[in-house]
C-alpha cells in the first residue's frame, strides 16, 4: 500500500464527473467500465469519453450497452466507445473477455455491482454478491494484468460503498454456508473486499506502474437497488449520519470514481480509499462516513488475494 499525506482535492460531494474531467486529455487512453449500461456506470464511461478516451462498456446485457454507447457518443462527439459482453458470476465469460482483450489498457473501472440481493448462488456454490462485486473483478483485474502493465501508468478504479461499515470479510464462512444468509451483511463484506483488492493489487503491481483505489460513490438512486424496498431506502438515509443527506444524481455519484480514474493529484497514490472527491478519514463509530480500519489491514488483504485465487482456481 502506498502511504503518505492524505490526497486533498478542489472537489466536493456536489462535483459531477463532468467537471472531474473538464482540461484532463484522454487521447490515446484506452478504458474499461464494467456495468457501463446503466447508472453511475454510464456517467462514468461518458466523463471518460468526453476527455478523448477509448472506452469499452463491459456489460451483462450488451443490448442495453449498445444503447447507452449510442447515447454517450451522441453527447460527447467521441465515437470511440464500443460495447463488450461481461458477465461478472460467470468465470468463462471474464475469461473470454480476457482473451479477446488486444494492446494496453490504461483504466479499468470496476463499477459493476449488485447489493442487498436475495440469497442466490453461482453454479459453483458462491454468495453471488461477493461473486459478482468481488470474485468477478478480481478474476477480471488479475487477467488483465499484463495489459496495465503494458500502459505504463495504468489505474483501477475500485468501486466500494460505505456499505463496507458493515462488515469485514468473513474467511471463515464467506459463502454464508454455515451462517443464515443475511444480504447486507453479504454486501459490506463484498465492498470490503474491494478496498482490500485495492490495498493488495497495489502491493503488489506498483512496480509495473499499476496504482488501484477504492471508493464510496455516495447514495445514488439507480437499478442498483433494484433489491431494496423504499422502506429500506428511507431506513439507510436516516441512519446515513447526516438529517439532511440526499441522493446524489448519477453526474455526482461517478465523480469520485473518474477522480481516482483520471486526476493528476493521484500520480503515485494507491491503495486508499475516497469518497466525496476526499480521501477518506478513517471511520468513526456512530457515523456512516470513513474507512474502517480492517478494510485497509495488509495481512488481510493479502489473505483475501490467496483465497480469491484458491477459489477460481479450477
Amino acid at each position: 500500500m502506498t502511504i503518505g499525506t492524505p490526497v486533498s482535492t478542489p472537489f466536493t460531494a456536489q462535483s459531477t464527473a463532468l467537471e472531474v474531467a473538464a482540461g484532463i486529455d484522454l487521447t490515446g487512453r484506452r478504458a474499461v467500465v464494467t456495468g457501463g449500461g446503466s447508472g453511475i456506470g454510464v456517467e462514468t464511461a461518458r466523463a471518460l469519453a468526453s476527455a478523448g478516451a477509448d472506452v469499452t462498456l463491459a456489460v451483462r446485457k450488451p443490448e442495453q450497452g449498445e444503447r447507452a454507447a449510442a447515447e454517450i457518443i451522441g453527447t460527447t462527439g467521441n465515437e470511440r466507445v464500443s460495447v463488450a459482453p461481461l458477465d461478472l458470476a460467470d468465470p468463462a465469460s471474464v475469461a473470454t473477455f480476457v482473451a479477446t482483450w488486444d494492446g494496453p489498457l490504461h483504466i479499468l473501472v470496476n463499477n459493476a455491482g449488485i447489493m442487498a440481493s436475495p440469497e442466490m448462488r453461482t453454479p459453483q456454490g458462491w454468495e453471488m454478491q461477493f461473486a459478482t462485486n468481488h470474485l468477478g473483478h478480481f478474476a477480471l483485474a488479475t487477467g488483465l494484468r499484463q495489459a496495465l502493465a503494458a500502459a505504463q501508468g495504468a489505474r483501477i478504479v475500485s468501486v466500494s460503498s460505505a456499505a463496507h461499515l458493515r462488515s469485514p470479510v468473513d474467511f471463515d464462512d464467506i459463502n454464508f454456508e454455515r451462517r443464515a444468509y443475511e444480504p447486507w451483511a453479504a454486501y459490506g463484506q463484498s465492498k470490503t473486499a474491494n478496498i482490500l483488492f485495492a490495498v493488495e493489487a497495489s502491493r503488489r503491481w506498483s512496480d509495473d506502474g499499476i496504482l488501484v483505489n477504492a471508493l464510496h460513490p455516495g447514495a445514488i438512486q439507480t437499478n442498483l437497488q433494484r433489491y431494496v424496498t423504499e422502506e429500506e431506502l428511507a431506513k439507510l438515509r436516516a441512519q446515513s449520519g447526516s438529517a439532511t443527506a440526499s441522493w446524489k444524481t448519477p453526474e455526482q455519484g461517478a465523480a469520485t470514481s473518474v477522480l481516482v480514474a483520471t486526476s493528476p493529484l493521484l500520480d503515485g497514490v494507491g491503495g486508499r480509499y475516497f469518497e466525496d472527491c476526499q480521501q477518506a478519514a478513517p471511520h468513526q463509530p456512530g457515523t456512516r462516513t470513513g474507512v474502517a480500519t480492517y478494510a485497509l489491514d495488509p495481512e488481510s488483504a493479502h489473505r483475501l488475494w490467496n483465497v480469491s485465487t484458491q477459489t477460481l482456481t479450477p
